[in-house]
């Protein structure tokens, strides 16, 4: 886990086994205009192949966001307080105190691994996300603000 974190003297995160409820906390606060049959149309819920991905919501279109260089330039431009960074198929969430530092080239950005290879930033309070997915070549990474 720690290896997430790259560069800019970072100590060590703790880190926090409640991935499930940091999904659904996302769920709540960026998909919460969504029906659960809508929720379904775009596979945001399951475990097989495509099914479960958080971040189908703005590959399919559900969510205004920033997409590619937009997505990054946003993300780098955030003031970043206390930020979450966790996984879609990882149980492994970090709390980055005073994240103002963090910038893109921090992140890995080449792991195509689908257990590690979707990284969802989140601010303390659920206000923005910042989304890299492991098919950062065709999909994101994106970024958006809660409304």
């Amino acid at each position: 886990m720690v290896q997430l974190i790259i560069s800019g003297g970072w100590r060590k995160p703790p880190l926090i086994k409640v991935s499930l409820y940091f999904r659904k906390h996302w769920e709540d606060n960026f998909a919460n205009h969504l029906s659960d049959e809508e929720k379904e149309d775009i596979f945001l819920y399951g475990d097989k192949y495509a099914c479960g991905y958080l971040w189908h919501i703005f590959s399919y279109g559900k969510k205004k966001c920033l997409g590619g260089k937009e997505a990054e330039n946003a993300f780098h431009n955030e003031v970043k307080k206390d930020c979450y960074i966790f996984y879609q198929h990882c149980d492994d969430v970090m709390l980055i105190k005073d994240a103002s530092l963090l910038h893109m080239d921090d992140i890995l950005c080449e792991r195509d691994d689908m257990y590690k290879g979707d990284i969802y930033i989140v601010g303390k309070d659920f206000t923005w996300t910042f989304v890299k997915t492991h098919e950062h070549r065709w999909c994101g990474p994106y970024f958006t603000k809660r409304c």
